[in-house]
């Protein structure tokens, strides 16, 4: 007789993700402390389930300083009852909880980052738990993974974006682009996978993936947030799970399709200073167009080092603080796709 090698994950949902009806709980992390020697982390999470169909797992704050995905999750569970659901939703508004509690995008308790641990370890740290749960148990269930991301506090995206992994082959390819636009928002990015993220642990488990990029600055914008749950309720009507007045009768927008294609498709600083920015969101760069410039205000003689592109493209995404190290991204640009 063979056993299972893995290490049992100690996390205890509180709710039965085998049930029909809406149920809203937590996940318990055990987590002994000074301050609480029995303790647990709170995950919330929730679930509406009705019979057989999809299953969509909804998740937000994956980065605890991306804060509108955990807004239009806590509006799903709220608004969507089991009456309107053919198959089952799973719903986490905030999944790096101790990220999200303190408005980081890593967690105070081990500096994890939820979407570079994937696929876990149920005997790491908490965020390596997370993550472990999350890939092993909720997508291991699931046809669908939406993980809302925003550019947080440290970074600024043109209006709402989705983000997905480059198809393995045509078919893929087509099913992807037909739920990309269904999705409907403005622009979609095809990316390289990388083995860290949700996306490819939703890979592994045999479920597609789309990532949202939703403004950030650490702000919230009320038009984002229309626009992205407009076009999330008219995806899940799409799939055939959501049926009823909650969805949309047209997605918010025409997609342009692009592609991010590595390192030629950023610019990072090389030196610590203040940073000027000589584009913005939106603008079409040429190879070799100046970017930005690095200030030296602690050595005002010094002249400032001034940063180019290494591609064309159209910048999608700018560095927000001023202030920035070597190694702190500054602008990320996209290219059209299928062109």
């Amino acid at each position: 007789m063979t056993t299972d090698p893995r290490v049992a994950n100690p996390i205890r949902s509180e709710i039965d993700l085998d049930s029909n009806g809406k149920q809203t709980g937590f996940l318990r992390l055990p987590h002994s402390v000074h301050r609480s020697a029995y303790g647990w982390i709170p995950i919330p999470i929730a679930t509406i389930r009705n019979g057989d169909g999809p299953v969509v797992l909804i998740m937000a704050g994956n980065h605890g300083d991306e804060y509108e995905g955990q807004i239009i999750v806590s509006q799903l569970i709220r608004e969507i009852e089991p009456e309107r659901v053919r198959g089952q939703l799973i719903l986490l508004p905030m999944a790096n909880f101790p990220a999200a509690q303190a408005g980081l995008r890593t967690s105070p308790l081990d500096g994890g980052n939820l979407n570079r641990a994937f696929p876990g370890n149920p005997a790491g740290t908490p965020t390596e738990v997370i993550a472990d749960y999350i890939e092993h148990t909720l997508l291991a269930r699931a046809d669908y993974l939406i993980d809302l991301h925003s550019g947080g506090s440290s970074l600024l995206y043109q209006g709402a974006n989705m983000l997905a992994i480059e198809p393995r082959d045509a078919e893929e390819g087509a099913r992807l682009r037909a739920l990309l636009g269904a999705f409907g928002l403005p622009k979609a990015f095809l990316h390289p996978e990388n083995p860290v993220h949700a996306a490819s642990a939703a890979r592994r488990q045999g479920a597609i993936s789309i990532l949202t990029e939703l403004g950030g600055g650490g702000t919230v914008q009320a038009g984002l947030l229309s626009e992205a749950r407009a076009g999330l309720l008219h995806l899940l009507g799409f799939i055939g799970l959501l049926h009823g007045a909650l969805v949309p009768e047209r997605v918010p927008a025409s997609t342009r399709f692009m592609r991010v294609s590595g390192a030629r498709h950023y610019v990072y600083a090389y030196d610590s200073g203040l940073y000027e920015p000589l584009v913005g969101l939106g603008e079409h760069v040429a190879a070799g167009q100046a970017a930005a410039r690095i200030h030296f205000p602690d050595t005002p003689l010094r002249e400032p080092v001034t940063l180019h592109f290494a591609s064309a493209g159209e910048v999608v995404c700018q560095r927000v603080p001023a202030m920035v190290q070597r190694g702190d991204c500054l602008f990320h640009l996209a290219e059209e796709a299928f062109q």
